[in-house]
């Protein structure tokens, strides 16, 4: 069962989690073990990690969801601590309003590698040096909703359980296998693993993303990059095919999750 702790000090060493919004530092939080903690947002999103079996380690809760909307969860938990205050303290001791007033620190799980979830996998979608957490959540939540069975990152692009990239994934983060690719010429450890690599480019040598060619793919792995810079010059010309949405009315270019949302939708396995 449960410990339901009241805070009435705001400094006390178990809450560090909540207070430290330094995500490189809860990754390491056990270290030398590999494997930190993350911070999982709303009832929601605690529900489908407790579901995929994240460990919780404790959690922060409003006082009022204490027996509402958070009772389940905290029965759910075992036998964790529940730190709980009015909305205002926790406010004060995180920084930030809690989205429907529940937080659970969670310890992370070892990654699979890349070979691994390749092995069943179809359709992937792969992020190169994507940093945004909030681009980040929504590509994932699209490439669950839409049926992809993988996402890939390169290492330098943000990781997955990041507090935002939870929350705007909407706890899809831990329905949708992902994972860090280790190797710097990805696109011919695709192709290696029966991969057709689709780069999505603003570039006029493209193909249409309704091209029959990309849909009746056995395995494609559709490429996303930065919003900026977009994909390295590298990248696209080590892929298959160059993929561009068509456009009207002057607009070169749209946001990277919308986009991807649009080409996985386009691109899925039918």
């Amino acid at each position: 069962m449960a410990e339901i702790t009241h805070i009435t000090d705001l400094s006390l060493h178990e809450l560090q989690p909540y207070i430290n919004t330094n995500e490189i530092q809860l990754k390491r939080y056990f270290e030398p073990q590999k494997e930190g903690i993350f911070i999982a947002e709303s009832p929601k999103v605690i529900r489908r990690a407790l579901e995929a079996g994240y460990e919780p380690l404790s959690l922060l809760c409003e006082e009022k969801y204490i027996h509402s909307q958070a009772a389940d969860i905290i029965a759910g938990c075992g036998d964790i601590t529940v730190y709980t205050a009015p909305s205002e303290v926790l406010t004060k001791l995180t920084g930030y309003k809690l989205t429907q007033g529940v937080l659970c620190a969670m310890r992370r799980k070892p990654l699979e590698s890349a070979q691994k979830l390749l092995e069943n996998a179809r359709r992937v979608v792969v992020l190169e040096d994507i940093m945004n957490q909030t681009n980040i959540g929504a590509i994932i939540r699209s490439a669950a909703a839409l049926g992809f069975d993988a996402v890939l990152l390169t290492p330098a692009s943000s990781d997955p359980l990041y507090r935002r990239c939870v929350r705007v994934s909407m706890g899809t983060v831990f329905q949708i296998p992902w994972t860090f690719l280790e190797m710097s010429d990805y696109v011919s450890f695709l192709r290696e693993n029966g991969f057709c690599t689709a780069a999505m480019a603003l570039r006029h040598d493209t193909v249409s993303i309704s091209d029959e060619a990309l849909a009746g793919q056995e395995k494609l792995a559709v490429i996303m990059g930065t919003e900026g810079e977009g994909l390295k010059e590298e990248t696209i010309l080590g892929c298959d095919y160059t993929v561009k949405i068509p456009m009207f009315n002057g607009v070169d270019s749209l946001n990277v999750s919308c986009a991807c949302a649009i080409a996985l939708w386009e691109l899925r396995k039918k």
